[in-house]
């Protein structure tokens, strides 16, 4: 999520080179004795999407604009959510985690139930969507639990009265940057986040999130963030960063610079995207991707959007290397394919072979030309450390796993 006065589809960049700052300024893994973690759960669409590819570059489109744009859950195959208490006590809601969008909002579903931390700001709150549709209700602030060390007070939520098209989920859980909250509150020019507020009132002691997905074909398909720090337990090498692009409008959102090879053939020179958890697929330019296409030898799926092989083509599919500041991010050919256990959850036959990497639907040089989305980021550890205005990746178990 990502919102342009909008929602967003969900998280952001990947592995970056290591910074010259002191190590005291780095963010510190999360040890054993420390509880700052939230679980996630993975929810398949069942009832299948139509294209996720139109679906991604509706969304790219809202982002290029430097806008804010949320993501439509039903337009989504896999996503992540958590529990999200709201309330003392509290109630709890289903919510989709997003760092693509910033605004926290529930009541798609459950009803907001008022209790005494409950107050009604009296402004209106209003978040579009890339496909034309919106959420918008009034905002309140309330007492918001991730779990019990992770509370905070206080909070803007959004309690929609109108919402459309989030299936089964309650809201969203907004992770990204606090100013894509701007000109989505009446009367407010921007909102404090979640992570701001932890942080702010000293729960972490890092405006850091570290961020998990398993792929969902893997045989624990759960997820984890973790705040002020990252799990140390969940990486095979050290996190590598690079600082925040200054390109705009990629600058506006968990955005690095990175270039990318097909095995030695260059397809896309160094240039700025985002990393984006309410994305499904890689997107790259448009004369990358036809590069990457004629490479691979795949030919166009009307039905999914997606680009399809042979067996025999995927035999002979090399790695795709993403650079990102001086350090090599391999993306294995298993990595490169839908999971073929999911292929009805996109409107595919049982037996294809589909690939994940898209095209943005525009020529390199817009200033936001690649996306790496949930495809890229269930096989490397992503960080977002607001405090550094950096954003690192890291190896984990299933960067090299044959799930797919």
């Amino acid at each position: 999520m990502v919102s342009s006065g909008s929602l967003s589809s969900l998280l952001a960049p990947l592995a970056l080179a290591f910074l010259s700052l002191s190590a005291s300024a780095l963010p510190r893994p999360r040890t054993a004795s420390t509880t700052a973690a939230l679980k996630l759960a993975v929810r398949i669409n069942s009832y299948g999407i139509k294209n996720i590819a139109a679906a991604d570059r509706a969304r790219l489109k809202v982002l290029q604009a430097g806008g804010s744009s949320s993501v439509n859950a039903s337009n989504t195959v896999t996503t992540y959510t958590a529990d999200v208490g709201v309330g003392s006590p509290a109630t709890y809601y289903t919510l989709l985690v997003d760092t693509g969008s910033s605004n926290t909002w529930i009541g798609s579903n459950k009803p907001y139930k008022q209790t005494a931390t409950s107050r009604d700001t009296l402004h209106k709150f209003k978040i579009p969507y890339a496909d034309g549709s919106s959420v918008s209700g009034e905002e309140y602030t309330d007492t918001v639990t991730l779990s019990s060390d992770l509370v905070v007070n206080s909070q803007s939520i959004g309690v929609a009265s109108e919402a459309s098209q989030m299936g089964s989920l309650d809201g969203i859980l907004g992770l990204g940057p606090v100013d894509l909250t701007q000109g989505l509150v009446d009367d407010t020019s921007e909102v404090a986040t979640v992570m701001d507020n932890l942080y702010a009132q000293k729960t972490i002691n890092l405006e850091v999130l570290g961020v998990f997905f398993a792929p969902a074909s893997s045989s624990d398909s759960s997820g984890e963030l973790t705040f002020g720090s990252y799990d140390a337990a969940k990486i095979t090498g050290r996190i590598n960063y690079v600082p925040v692009t200054s390109v705009f409008p990629a600058s506006t959102y968990w955005g690095i610079d990175q270039s990318i090879m097909y095995g030695s053939t260059p397809i896309l020179d160094q240039t700025a995207g985002i990393v984006d958890t309410g994305t499904t697929l890689i997107l790259i330019a448009s004369d990358a991707f036809n590069i990457y296409q004629t490479a691979t030898g795949a030919t166009l799926d009307k039905t999914t959007g997606l680009l399809q092989i042979s067996s025999d083509q995927y035999e002979q599919l090399s790695s795709l290397y993403f650079t990102i500041g001086g350090i090599t991010y391999e993306l294995t050919p298993n990595g490169q394919i839908w999971p073929r256990s999911l292929n009805s959850a996109i409107g595919g036959s049982t037996n294809n072979i589909y690939l994940v990497v898209s095209d943005s639907g525009d020529s390199s040089g817009s200033g936001l030309d690649f996306t790496n989305g949930y495809c890229f980021l269930e096989r490397f550890y992503s960080v977002y450390d607001t405090t550094n205005s950096q954003v690192g990746f890291a190896t984990t178990e299933y960067t090299y796993a044959t799930t797919n």
